[in-house]
């Protein structure tokens, strides 16, 4: 059982592992044995409350099929149980990321005295600028 929050728990029959063979160099180990963890969560199959289902279907993220169902491939390790956990923990960080909702941005004006600073130095910079031209005689 993967548990998400205090209330909220994904039962293992609804999460799909399967063990593959790990890409890339690494001799002997890489070739004979399966190391690799590819995991599959249906989100619509699943037991997750309907809001965490809406908010992880909306997500923009590359793991997310266009069928609903999260895929995680995880290689990183050399034996297959500590690549099961990494799976598993990116789940769970996943799901967890999508309830997080961001707070709005509120827009906010620049202080008054900041403007008057501003448009102050804007003034004397300008007058500075504008002594440096040409002496002529008078």
């Amino acid at each position: 059982m993967l548990q998400i929050s205090r209330t909220v728990a994904i039962p293992d029959h609804e999460i799909e592992i399967s063990a593959i063979r790990s890409q890339g160099a690494g001799g002997q180990n890489v070739n004979k044995v399966a190391t690799a963890i590819h995991l599959r969560f249906d989100i619509g199959a699943s037991s997750l409350p309907d809001r965490y289902k809406e908010r992880l279907l909306s997500l923009s993220d590359q793991r997310l099929t266009k069928e609903g169902v999260i895929v995680i491939k995880s290689q990183e390790h050399r034996s297959q149980e500590r690549n099961r956990e990494e799976a598993l923990h990116r789940l769970q960080s996943l799901i967890k990321g999508a309830m997080v909702v961001p707070k709005p941005r509120r827009p906010s004006k620049p202080t008054r005295s900041s403007q008057r600073k501003r448009l102050d130095s804007k003034s004397k910079r300008s007058h500075l600028k504008s002594t440096r031209g040409r002496v002529t005689e008078d």
